[in-house]
């Protein structure tokens, strides 16, 4: 499909720079293809009431690590200054990054990282390139691994806030609260799965009151996910790889929600994109543990989601694509239309939407 099929128009004053406080309180369209009427203006706190009894959520347990880090290189005495971005880690003691700028950077050159920007002390960490990929991007080898390695960035790093958030504000201490779900457990994410951000405990407990299921998966959200779709037709596209894993018991749980009529309803496209990578044609869900790139576009068949919970999304993007494929893209067309002229806030920290899937799937 072209590209600019999945374009529109969306006004600056639209993109949430803050959550709202607290964070259930956000605003919630309902989606409900080839029903009358085809939106509900809702909220997120009657997420419970918009489900049934044994109906299950599927919620993203991975952790935002401060993956954004200010580097130097020096070479011949001259010292350049290159942001990177942390995106998938490969070893213990190697991570795949993009840096900016990447063009004079050569493998064999070493990073320095400082505790202060320009500090004039040792640097606490330092990175040697191995690689310069074709997709854009290079792999460093850190000089220490394991807890060492996930202790210096945390002390070097930055959360790692969307552009269009990061252009227009710094990132503060605020964010490393609220760009974290509450249920946040296993590190790994350059990038907040951020349709759970709306969950409080309270939220949850009324989930719980009402009988709806709670699972959770794990999917390591890459930088990749804030890349622009450079090319005209989706079909030439390369989406970057993303670790996952989904266990057999979480698994055979799922399995037994559809089997006995239930909703399966992801929350993010994250644990959507986890959960149909290990689907079979069979429709049965199997354990899972490695990288995924599908890159879901309309024409493709849902084979394990039956719902899907997430935030509005930026033009051209890859996730627009994918929630288009879910819902109908005339219909998620119609959707943003009314949720740009209804003041409804967009993208990391924008409202919530709840979709369900066009009758054709």
């Amino acid at each position: 499909m072209r590209v600019d099929e999945f374009d529109f128009d969306l006004p600056p004053e639209s993109i949430a720079l803050r959550p709202v406080k607290p964070r259930d309180a956000a605003r919630m369209l309902v989606v409900r293809p080839g029903q009358n009427p085809l939106l509900d203006d809702n909220a997120v706190l009657s997420l419970p009431d918009l489900l049934n009894p044994g109906d299950a959520l599927v919620f993203n347990n991975t952790k935002v690590i401060p993956a954004q880090l200010v580097g130097f290189r020096d070479r011949e005495g001259a010292r350049a200054k290159l942001g990177v971005t942390l995106h998938q880690k490969t070893q213990t003691d190697s991570w795949r990054a993009f840096v900016k700028p990447a063009k004079k950077l050569r493998p064999g050159d070493v990073i320095q990282f400082f505790v202060e920007e320009n500090a004039d002390s040792d640097p606490l960490l330092r990175a040697r390139v191995e690689e310069k990929s074709a997709a854009g991007d290079v792999l460093l080898q850190f000089d220490r691994g394991a807890g060492e390695l996930d202790a210096a960035i945390a002390q070097v790093g930055h959360i790692p806030l969307p552009p269009y958030i990061a252009s227009r504000r710094p990132e503060d201490d605020q964010d490393r609260q609220d760009y974290q779900t509450v249920y946040a457990e296993h590190k790994g994410a350059v990038a907040a799965p951020t349709a759970g951000l709306h969950f409080t405990e309270r939220l949850l407990n009324a989930l719980d009151s009402r009988g709806i299921q709670r699972h959770f998966i794990t999917l390591h959200v890459g930088a990749g996910t804030f890349l622009p779709v450079k090319v005209d037709d989706t079909n030439d596209h390369q989406m970057h790889e993303e670790w996952g894993e989904i266990t057999s018991e979480t698994a055979d749980a799922l399995n037994a929600v559809r089997k006995r009529g239930n909703k399966v309803v992801a929350v993010g496209t994250t644990s959507l994109r986890i959960l149909e990578s290990a689907t079979s044609e069979d429709h049965v869900i199997h354990p899972i543990s490695g990288s995924t790139d599908i890159f879901i576009t309309p024409g493709y068949r849902f084979k394990a989601v039956d719902g899907l919970m997430t935030n509005f999304h930026l033009p051209k993007s890859t996730l627009f694509m994918l929630v288009s494929a879910f819902a109908g893209l005339s219909e998620m067309r119609r959707a943003y239309e009314f949720a740009i002229s209804n003041g409804y806030r967009f993208y990391s920290y924008g409202d919530s939407s709840l979709l369900f899937p066009k009758g054709d799937q």
